[in-house]
């Protein structure tokens, strides 16, 4: 029993400690835009900014982030606000606002009042808000995002800078409870561990990056790799946007910004599980197969150190331990970047077990289902493999 302990210990131990010195040495190169380095240069010139924000039903949500985007420092702007398909007060809202911000005239609201065939909700909204956009960029984000007011100044000196085509911002999490707290953290452990940002800007890399809270493109690229036309039935269109920009040549650049923008993505640990569910199986190219590959590769890589580490005997518990310390690694450098304290690292086997039930729950209700049902919008399963990325 020792050999399978010594074999399996040692491989986590490999792959555990190869990405936590990759992070190491690669994450200290992802920038700041929140530093006094990108701090806004007088006197240059602003390009315009087209700012795009879909929402269905966030009534509790849309005025708060639609008045701090009519509040950034930046002189060169407009909002297109997209109601798609709201049966709340969102359109209402968004109506008062722009009749109640005559200083404010950067504000448009269109409404939306039914989908066309071979569209998903999301996409179909943010491709209305582009056709009807001025500007040289176009940000896309979400509708219950908030915004300091010096972010698109800064995203733009950055982008200007580097001659970035696509900028992401990674948001900072508002989080409330230790459940919410725990299952951001094991999703941002997964997300550094499957998508290294610090090697997006590398053209000799296929890693690339999209975030539905902020992602600025330069309208020209936009169009080139073919608008939100190409991902016009995508789950997963944030990510796909950085992924056709990546797979194009365009330069694509992820930061980091400290509170520019921020957002409370999910309440309570069953929050995560609500939100995820739809995501997951996509994530897996709706197959079966993939997905149980990765469930047993989930449990493995996670669940397994800390198994592993009591189960062995003498000299083979070393090969675990190594992975744990590894592991142990990365919440603290998380902690560094955000609200999840360290010690949060002895609850990581509970949120392996919560995402493995998130990962097998969004296979079988999206088999038995025959698709999905996001925003109220059912959308069949056959189509949504037809209209991957």
């Amino acid at each position: 029993m020792n050999y399978f302990h010594w074999i399996a210990g040692s491989i986590l131990a490999v792959i555990w400690a190869s990405r936590v010195l990759d992070a190491a040495f690669g994450m200290p190169r992802v920038a700041d835009i929140s530093s006094a380095e990108w701090d806004p240069k007088p006197n240059t010139p602003k390009p315009r900014v087209s700012i795009i924000v879909p929402a269905r039903n966030e009534e509790e949500h849309i005025q708060q982030t639609l008045r701090q985007l009519l509040a950034l420092d930046y002189d060169n702007y407009e909002v297109i606000a997209v109601n798609d398909r709201s049966t709340d007060r969102t359109g209402e809202i968004m109506d008062r606002m722009a009749g109640n911000a005559p200083g404010n005239p950067c504000l448009r609201v269109i409404h939306i009042s039914g989908l066309p065939i071979g569209w998903m909700g999301k996409p179909h909204a943010m491709w209305t808000g582009a056709n009807q956009a001025s500007g040289e960029w176009l940000l896309f984000t979400d509708a219950d995002v908030l915004f300091k007011p010096d972010v698109l100044s800064r995203a733009l000196t950055y982008a200007e800078s580097q001659r970035a085509d696509h900028v992401v911002l990674f948001p900072r999490m508002i989080m409330h409870s230790a459940g919410e707290r725990m299952m951001v953290a094991f999703f941002q452990t997964l997300f550094v561990f499957g998508h290294r940002p610090w090697k997006v800007a590398d053209s000799r890399t296929q890693d690339h990056m999209g975030i539905g809270a902020f992602n600025l493109i330069r309208r020209r690229v936009y169009d080139a790799i073919g608008t939100y036309q190409a991902l016009r039935f995508e789950v997963l269109d944030d990510m796909k946007l950085g992924k056709l920009v990546k797979n194009a040549g365009y330069a694509q650049h992820n930061v980091f910004g400290n509170d520019l923008i921020s957002l409370r993505w999910v309440t309570g640990a069953t929050g995560m599980v609500h939100n995820l569910t739809k995501n997951f199986f996509a994530i897996m190219s709706f197959q079966w197969p993939r997905t149980l590959a990765s469930l047993l590769m989930l449990l493995f890589l996670n669940l397994l150190p800390f198994l592993g580490v009591w189960l062995a005997h003498g000299w083979a518990r070393w090969p675990y331990a190594v992975a744990l310390i590894c592991v142990a690694g990365i919440y603290v450098g998380m902690s560094r970047l955000s609200d999840v304290p360290a010690y949060f690292f002895f609850l990581h086997p509970v949120s392996t077990v919560m995402f493995a039930y998130i990962l097998l729950r969004s296979m079988i209700l999206t088999l038995r289902q025959r698709g999905i049902f996001w925003r109220g919008t059912f959308y069949p399963l056959d189509e949504l493999r037809k209209g991957m990325v």
